[in-house]
């Protein structure tokens, strides 16, 4: 088996996310309670290592990992907007609902609009995470071409 990602293996949970070979994801919020196959398979789709929060150079995605506990979802989310290149996404994963640290998805949608991001869509991405995708405004009418 070839160490590179094979586009069309969907059980490796990155693919719902839409990564790509080459993109570098910055990743925001680890703990020990982050999912370890889906940050693997993130690495092992873009074939490139998650940078963290003191990579200073722009990055073509985010994945912010918060819980309820972690502070303000506003403030975290302007802080993700810092390094995202032009049209870069954050992919917000919060607890699912029943698990410690669970997020109202009415809690998370004004915390987007707040930090000038659009809620696009939410899928259940790990046992005990789901995500939220957001975009900026040049990612959204990027879309719309």
């Amino acid at each position: 088996m070839s160490a590179t990602a094979d586009p069309a293996d969907k059980s490796n949970p990155a693919h719902r996310l839409g990564f790509e070979k080459d993109q570098i994801i910055q990743e925001l919020g680890y703990d020990d309670d982050t999912d370890q196959e889906l940050r693997e398979g993130i690495e092992e789709l873009t074939g490139t290592d998650l940078v963290d929060e003191d990579y200073d150079d722009v990055a073509d995605a985010v994945l912010l990992w918060h819980r309820d506990d972690d502070g303000d979802l506003t403030d975290a989310l302007v802080d993700a907007l810092e390094y995202l290149a032009e049209g870069g996404l954050i992919w917000l994963l919060t607890p699912k609902t029943g698990r410690d640290g669970h997020i109202e998805a009415s809690d998370i949608a004004d915390a987007a609009r707040t930090a000038g991001l659009s809620q696009t869509s939410s899928i259940a991405v790990a046992k005990d995470w789901a995500a939220t995708r957001l975009a900026t405004k040049a990612a959204t009418k990027g879309g719309k071409r």
